[in-house]
């Protein structure tokens, strides 16, 4: 087990794992803020095809970085790019699906790939693929805010689709509108993840999504004409 200390939660997150001789942990590329008795290898993850479908399909970056402890003890310390949290799931030949952009770091052990979600993927404008994350050892998450971790027990759960992080496998979910027609373009609630079976999810505070269309109204216009110098030089 990879020992570590999430540090500046729930906005600020820094995730400081230490390392024993001969120890490794693989990350997203980007995702290092320092490290100490470390060496770093960087490989297209799990072969080419793997890359490919993981960049191209999963959001994820094409290369991943392994980070070793040759001897003694040695400390890796890991952010996610927006301002937010992280959690650890502790993988239990178990299979979790992410959204893509919240992975963060995880135990070399793990296997990642990539699963279609079918057209539901494109109308949720979550993308249409998700990130397959399975085997034993540590998944380390990032979320945009903070986190909130729920289950299902046989029971419904309706969530906004830029809310939802992760699930375990044996839930399902459909995506619906919040209500008729009339609900779903002026509530401004638009598209909701329906989530049912068992097991555990989690979701974050803050949607990307929702960050971004409030900024748009704050960023400078391009300026339609030519800038023009009349000093006569």
């Amino acid at each position: 087990m990879i020992e570590y200390e999430v540090q500046h939660k729930p906005v600020f997150t820094l995730l400081k794992t230490k390392l024993r001789s001969g120890q490794s942990i693989r990350a997203e590329a980007g995702a290092m803020v320092y490290m100490r008795n470390i060496t770093m290898e960087t490989s297209a993850g799990g072969g080419l095809l793997s890359s490919l479908k993981r960049s191209v399909l999963g959001g994820e970056s094409f290369f991943m970085n392994t980070f070793t402890c040759p001897t003694g003890e040695g400390e890796v310390g890991f952010a996610p790019p927006y301002a937010g949290d992280v959690m650890c799931l502790d993988l239990k030949n178990e299979t979790w699906f992410l959204q893509g952009g919240s992975y963060l770091c995880s135990s070399p052990e793990l296997t990642i790939d990539t699963k279609f979600q079918g057209l539901k993927g494109l109308v949720s404008r979550e993308g249409l693929f998700f990130l397959k994350m399975s085997g034993t050892g540590q998944l380390f998450v990032s979320i945009f805010g903070a986190i909130e971790e729920h289950e299902l027990v046989g029971d419904e759960f309706t969530i906004d689709t830029g809310h939802l992080v992760a699930f375990q496998e044996g839930i399902d979910y459909q995506v619906k509108t919040v209500g008729g027609l009339k609900s779903t373009v002026f509530s401004g609630e638009g598209l909701v993840a329906r989530l049912s079976g068992r097991g555990r999810f989690l979701l974050q505070t803050r949607s990307t999504g929702a960050f971004v269309n409030w900024l748009i109204p704050f960023l400078p216009k391009p300026s339609s004409g030519h800038n023009m110098n009349f000093s006569g030089d």
